[in-house]
């Protein structure tokens, strides 16, 4: 008999731990981009899902061999949203808004926040594009310059350690709804780096450097 396996998916139709290889090849099996890993315990599983990212390569033995890699992330794919934030301080005056990649175009955009941090405005832009494409039933890859904001939305949760205050109230009910919609919903979206030192600035750049 073959031992237990634990398999976690930070990319794919669902993210989580799932039990069994067949739930998790429904999340993976022809999802670009898609990353999972098998694990022989649940506590290493849940403790490789809670670190928000994939490892480089894969080192257990079975089906899963090698972790995928995202190769639509060498070229810039210009049919996608780009997000990017505005802040003057931080923690200051946060805003933020996403674009169409290729022509530049304002596709959202929120006024500026009283109070919040850049990292906190990056993964309300990101989860923002989720929902508004998910909405339209749209699964066009999301561009972010921030690899926080990108472990966040994928582990679900903003881990900033801005103090809640009546000051932060209002980002915080914003960060609050963010996290509860990820965990509530599901996405096909690919959510990608954007590459700053190959490509320039992203798109949703304010120009404010």
């Amino acid at each position: 008999m073959s031992k237990k396996k634990y398999y976690v998916v930070w990319n794919g139709r669902n993210t989580g731990i799932f039990d069994t290889w067949a739930e998790c090849e429904k999340q993976v099996k022809g999802f670009q981009g898609a990353k999972f890993k098998s694990f022989p315990t649940k506590t290493e599983a849940e403790l490789a899902f809670k670190g928000g990212s994939a490892p480089k390569s894969s080192s257990s033995k079975g089906r899963i061999k090698k972790q995928p890699v995202d190769l639509e992330n060498e070229e810039v794919i210009w049919d996608s949203v780009s997000v990017d934030v505005g802040c003057r301080g931080n923690p200051g005056i946060v805003e933020y808004k996403g674009v169409h990649t290729k022509t530049g175009e304002i596709i959202f955009a929120h006024d500026e926040i009283h109070i919040g941090t850049n990292n906190m405005g990056e993964f309300l832009a990101i989860v923002h594009a989720l929902a508004y494409l998910k909405q339209r039933g749209e699964t066009t890859p999301v561009y972010s310059d921030s690899e926080t904001a990108i472990k966040w939305v994928r582990s679900k949760k903003a881990n900033s350690t801005l103090k809640r205050d009546k000051d932060t109230e209002y980002i915080w009910s914003l960060v609050d709804r963010a996290e509860k919609w990820l965990q509530t919903n599901a996405y096909e979206n690919k959510i990608l780096k954007w590459k700053t030192e190959k490509w320039g600035e992203i798109k949703a750049d304010y120009g404010r450097k």
